[in-house]
């Protein structure tokens, strides 16, 4: 429109001559853009893809390690469970076993008192007992002596009756009977005159005792 306007005004015909230079080749051009681009998408979509699979197999492995941790974490819980309950049942055996044992305990403490208490009531008996049959021992031993004192004066007295009876000792004969029994006449009389005791005894006790008497006159 400019160069019809200005034809317009000159009034004649004007021959421009142009100088032009070479014209671009867009379609190269942006050919080789859209190569360039496409290159680039293509690297760029080849790493996104690779960083994907790496991501992807390093997840991968991550879970797999994890779902390990975890199945080996609920096996471990599993057999933590079981172990507890395990020791929940010892515990509860230990514990009736030790109610028991306390029990027996003080059952057996209970029964060796009432033996204790029995025991010490038979040593007290045996004890009166040792002390009574020692004061029948005192008792037996001074009868024993009197006994035998008596024993002894009897045996002494018999001897004497014994000389006087074969007469050895005839002047001794005269003079003890005549001491004893007054004689009107000259003839000598003797008497003799035996006592005895007889006791009777029963588990080492006197439960009798009576005299004889024994008179004889020659």
């Amino acid at each position: 429109m400019e160069m019809n306007a200005l034809r317009g005004q000159v009034g004649g015909d004007v021959n421009v001559e142009m100088d032009a230079a070479p014209g671009v080749d867009l379609s190269r051009i942006l050919n080789e853009m859209r190569d360039q681009y496409e290159k680039m998408a293509e690297k760029n979509r080849k790493d996104a893809e690779d960083w994907f699979f790496s991501k992807t197999e390093e997840l991968n492995r991550e879970v797999a390690t994890s779902t390990e941790a975890l199945q080996s974490s609920r096996t471990e819980i599993t057999e933590l469970r079981r172990t507890v309950q395990n020791l929940e049942i010892e515990l509860q055996s230990q514990l009736s076993m030790k109610a028991s044992l306390e029990g027996s305990l003080v059952e057996t403490e209970n029964r060796y008192c009432v033996q204790l208490s029995q025991i010490q009531g038979l040593i007290g008996g045996v004890e009166e007992q040792l002390a009574q049959l020692r004061c029948e021992m005192e008792q037996q031993n001074q009868e024993y002596k009197i006994l035998l004192d008596v024993k002894t004066r009897l045996e002494q007295e018999i001897a004497t009756y014994r000389r006087l009876l074969e007469g050895e000792d005839a002047h001794l004969a005269a003079q003890y009977s005549s001491s004893l029994v007054p004689q009107p006449s000259r003839e000598a009389t003797v008497t003799r005159e035996v006592r005895a005791v007889v006791e009777e005894v029963q588990d080492g006790k006197v439960v009798s005792s009576r005299e004889q008497v024994h008179r004889s006159t020659h």
